[in-house]
């Protein structure tokens, strides 16, 4: 089974040149760090290429990485893991590394196999070409969540750090989140950074408590605490945030804008 790209000329351009040329140009050249995290947001590249570019551009992209992203679409198992052979973009076939998967799903309480809920969605597919333009032979994990409680989450996230250390190799975890959406962009700035505040302190349910009780519309909340569970057992020592803005920056409208962050966790 080998996942087809759902938003291919949509999100980001269908045809391999296009997309490349158009990767090659959100991706400046700069020194690459090791990273154990990032925070990457997930709309059109339009709108928040750049902030996902900026990201990677920054950090060295290893062998493998788990990519996690919301479940805007509310299909398949809260905390699925795609079972299938590979991902497809334009770019071409990323396989999944099924010996992780399957030990990530064995170790992890929540982890259950499922393909529903990676049909449609977006949020883990637009990060690929970046990885893929990066790493061409990279391989793949992909983790598509729902809502848990904070404690569900922040154990997840230690589940998983005991699997990729027994792992020994260098593996990178992506968040894939938007920020605050169909605010003013004074609004949405004032409340992402609230929240960002809680990711650069390296607090986990700091962020979800925050994005609570400000009603902050941050659709990756899920997968950023998990990763920062994760990156925290993992011996993270800092985060670094690498750019923010909004889609008021592309369209000129800040009346109702969606909030866009790239973070690095070390």
């Amino acid at each position: 089974m080998v996942r087809k790209p759902a938003v291919a000329g949509q999100f980001y351009p269908g045809e391999e040149q296009s997309l490349r040329e158009t990767v090659a140009a959100l991706v400046p050249e700069g020194e690459q760090r090791h990273a154990l995290g990032v925070v990457s947001p997930h709309a059109g590249y339009v709108y928040s290429g750049a902030i996902a570019g900026a990201v990677f551009s920054c950090v060295h992209v290893p062998e493998t990485v788990v990519i996690l992203g919301p479940n805007h679409q509310g299909a398949g198992h809260q905390a699925a893991v795609y079972p299938g052979r590979a991902w497809e973009t334009p770019l071409g076939r990323s396989e999944i590394d099924a010996e992780l998967s399957r030990r990530l799903v064995q170790s992890c309480d929540l982890l259950q196999e499922d393909e529903a809920a990676h049909r449609f969605e977006h949020s883990l597919e637009v990060q690929l070409p970046f990885l893929q333009y990066l790493n061409p032979s990279l391989r793949i994990v992909s983790i598509c969540l729902s809502h848990a409680r904070p404690d569900e989450l922040v154990g997840l996230g230690e589940q998983m750090a005991e699997v990729l250390r027994e792992d020994g190799r260098e593996i990178l975890l992506v968040a894939s989140s938007d920020m605050t959406h169909y605010e003013s962009a004074q609004d949405a700035q004032r409340k992402d950074m609230a929240a960002i505040d809680q990711i650069l302190a390296l607090d986990p349910v700091g962020l979800y408590r925050v994005v609570a009780e400000q009603g902050i519309t941050m659709c990756g909340v899920v997968p950023t605490v998990v990763m920062l569970s994760a990156c925290n057992r993992l011996g993270a020592k800092k985060a670094t945030l690498v750019r923010y803005g909004n889609s008021g920056d592309v369209t000129g409208d800040r009346r109702e804008v969606v909030g866009y962050a790239g973070l690095v966790v070390e």
